[in-house]
């Protein structure tokens, strides 16, 4: 069974419109540069674990206030026994949210046809074109795993978003522009997130230049001249812990 790296026992940011814990796994297939998940990408195994039991355990005290769960990383789909964990929290009687970087998207269609979510939040990180892509991943990305991602939560007919982090090293106007133009439709929500700096994973990045607020808002509204409303693109980085 997959450890757990970290609780948090309610959130009202990790899933719009819900209230919910939030349940951190360790390990990642990506790199990106920008993380504020230092520790749990690169250091995992020196992180404390909870069992699944105790975590369970402990949101049980929590009902009737905390009935959902937001599974994050990390990258969870690159965990051994993910799809029993969410089996797991599913035969608990709680909503799940699945958090993903969406690299791995033959683990996440077993997750889909076996109905253990029921809410995708995928991170697209920029326009999907291979050199662009590694650039913010920090690794080498075949952008085709990433289309196709895509492609299957916006078959599954399930509740999901897409999500970007921004920053003017990576990102443009012209950028989110056409990541709007590959990601709209289907019902979906899209959303930005403006980059701050801090205890980022490449250190390098630690005072790395973050769009203004006025910058930042300019930006967002391509995303909500495409009929979402502003309140779901204008959201930033936390700085102070793990949720966004």
């Amino acid at each position: 069974m997959v450890e757990i790296k970290g609780l948090l026992d309610s959130s009202f940011v990790d899933w719009k419109g819900r209230l919910c814990a939030v349940f951190f796994l360790g390990g990642c297939n990506f790199r990106c540069p920008f993380c504020h998940n230092r520790d749990l990408v690169l250091n995992p195994d020196a992180m404390p674990s909870m069992q699944v039991a105790c975590a369970i355990a402990r949101l049980e005290r929590l009902r009737p206030w905390i009935e959902a769960v937001c599974v994050t990383g990390g990258e969870p789909t690159a965990s051994p026994g993910l799809q029993g964990l969410l089996k797991t929290l599913k035969d608990a009687d709680f909503k799940v949210k699945l958090d993903t970087n969406g690299y791995l998207p033959e683990i996440l269609e077993k997750i889909l046809d076996a109905g253990l979510t029921d809410h995708v939040s995928m991170d697209v990180k920029t326009a999907i074109e291979d050199s662009r892509y590694s650039k913010c991943a920090g690794v080498r990305v075949d952008t085709r795993r990433i289309k196709r991602s895509i492609r299957l939560i916006k078959a599954s007919g399930i509740s999901h978003e897409f999500r970007m982090t921004v920053l003017p090293r990576f990102h443009t106007k012209e950028t989110v522009r056409t990541w709007v133009d590959e990601l709209k439709g289907e019902g979906g929500l899209l959303t930005l997130q403006r980059f701050q700096p801090g205890n980022t994973l490449d250190h390098r990045f630690k005072n790395e230049p973050s769009f203004s607020e006025a910058e930042f808002e300019g930006i967002a509204r391509l995303v909500s001249s495409q009929g979402r409303p502003p309140s779901g693109p204008l959201r930033s980085f936390s700085c102070a812990g793990f949720s966004v």
